[in-house]
């Protein structure tokens, strides 16, 4: 059984703590399991929801509202539409912020795109933040003002994710069957383990071990383990024995399903294409040899990542050394961030 985790203070000489990636992977663990996501943590509410009517993302439309309000903070976040079930099609518009540090004005910016928000959609609009700090003492749950006898105040809901370290939380966690019950264990093992690779990649290791002892189906397993495998980056050497450990789990379990061995064996691919493509530029000239090469990188980014930025497709496109691009495919199945591969490319 996996022990809650237990997070010190940092003594002031501590190593380089490893970066824990949290609005990306929330993001898009949000999208595929949002109705999961509001029964574990908003109940109430999500009895309220007509869930056979869909969810709609409205995050164009909140990118927009967060341009145009005044704040230093324009990150995009979630907004998403429900229908609720009140005998009426009243819609509600959900807010997500999601918050990995402590931030003094926070509380205001959620006031800020809450009142955006209400100008555009009206009263039925709900603002909550989720908070995956490692600060107990930081709860913004409100934000006020008051000037010459004018007085405004707004209160809004939270997810502090830190609450679910005690041992009963935890236990709660272990037994329920809601996907983002593991969620919220593999980003506090994740904060846990960020000033120490080795742990962590004990600890990536027998959360992945996890996925299959839970029981979830083939689709769950693969959104979960991307989720744990974007969260727990690791340095490049134990990111390649860490494939190579789920790639015997799963040969001993006769079942293939996550990330790693797909990126694996895309990898072997792209060795064959690689020289496949060799041969096939020398008798069709150098734009061939390039086509292959360019197009592999893409998809391996694509599998890996899932958006590629526009601006670094240009770049590969600008490449026309074939053992550049050769190199950049070896890179693009290890990095652990489109950053870290665009320095490579840099």
């Amino acid at each position: 059984m996996l022990q809650p985790p237990k997070i010190t203070p940092k003594p002031k000489t501590t190593p380089k703590p490893q970066t824990l990636e949290f609005d990306s992977p929330w993001k898009d663990i949000l999208e595929h399991y949002f109705p999961e996501f509001i029964e574990m943590f908003q109940p109430e509410l999500y009895a309220q929801i007509d869930w056979s009517k869909g969810v709609k993302f409205l995050n164009k439309e909140l990118s927009k509202i967060v341009r145009e309000a005044v704040t230093k903070q324009r990150r995009v976040d979630k907004l998403a539409e429900v229908s609720l079930r009140n005998g009426h099609r009243t819609m509600l518009y959900i807010h997500l912020e999601l918050q990995s540090q402590a931030e003094a004005t926070f509380d205001e910016r959620m006031f800020i795109y809450h009142y955006r928000l209400y100008d555009r959609y009206g009263a039925c609009v709900m603002s909550l933040a989720i908070l995956g700090d490692d600060n107990p003492e930081w709860r913004p749950q409100s934000y006020s003002y008051e000037n010459f006898g004018c007085k405004v105040s707004f209160e809004f809901p939270i997810v502090k994710l830190l609450d679910y370290w005690d041992p009963v939380k935890w236990a709660e966690l272990e037994r329920s069957k809601n996907p983002f019950a593991y969620v919220v264990r593999v980003h506090l093992k994740g904060l846990e383990t960020r000033t120490d690779s080795q742990q962590r990649f004990t600890w990536k290791k027998a959360l992945y071990k996890e996925l299959y002892q839970a029981q979830y189906s083939r689709k769950e397993i693969l959104e979960l383990f991307r989720f744990l495998d974007w969260v727990f980056v690791l340095p490049k050497p134990l990111t390649q024995q860490f494939n190579q450990f789920v790639f015997k789990h799963e040969e001993k379990k006769k079942m293939r399903y996550v990330s790693s061995i797909e990126q694996m064996a895309m990898e072997k691919g792209i060795q064959q294409g690689i020289q496949q493509g060799i041969q096939q530029g020398m008798q069709q000239g150098i734009q061939k040899v390039l086509t292959p090469f360019r197009d592999a990188l893409v998809k391996v980014l694509q599998a890996r990542f899932k958006r590629v930025p526009k601006l670094l497709l240009k770049k590969i496109d600008h490449l026309r050394d074939p053992d550049k691009l050769s190199k950049l495919l070896e890179e693009a199945a290890l990095v652990n961030s489109l950053s870290e591969l665009e320095a490579h490319l840099n």
